[in-house]
């Protein structure tokens, strides 16, 4: 069983990005102010995140160009040849 670690303001304050990247690997961190517990850190699942890029829709302007873009494609002449379909 995972004992929760309880640490100070002052701790959190010298090393927050260690107590951050121990809370990721550990779990929850309880942060206290003279002994009474006030915040926790808690890590977030990732695998419960779902990724914006793969659910994402794009927008009816966006996707007129989708076809067109592409490695080096010149944005002027994009906006250009938009202007001209307009």
């Amino acid at each position: 069983m995972f004992h929760m670690k309880k640490i100070s303001i002052r701790e959190l304050h010298q090393d927050t990005g260690g107590w951050l990247r121990r809370a990721a690997r550990a779990g929850t961190i309880t942060v206290t102010d003279r002994g009474k517990p006030i915040a926790q850190i808690t890590a977030i699942d990732e695998r419960s995140r779902p990724n914006p890029f793969r659910t994402r829709t794009l927008r009816p302007g966006f996707a007129r160009l989708a076809g067109k873009l592409g490695a080096g494609t010149d944005s002027t002449r994009l906006v250009s040849d938009d202007r001209a379909e307009g």
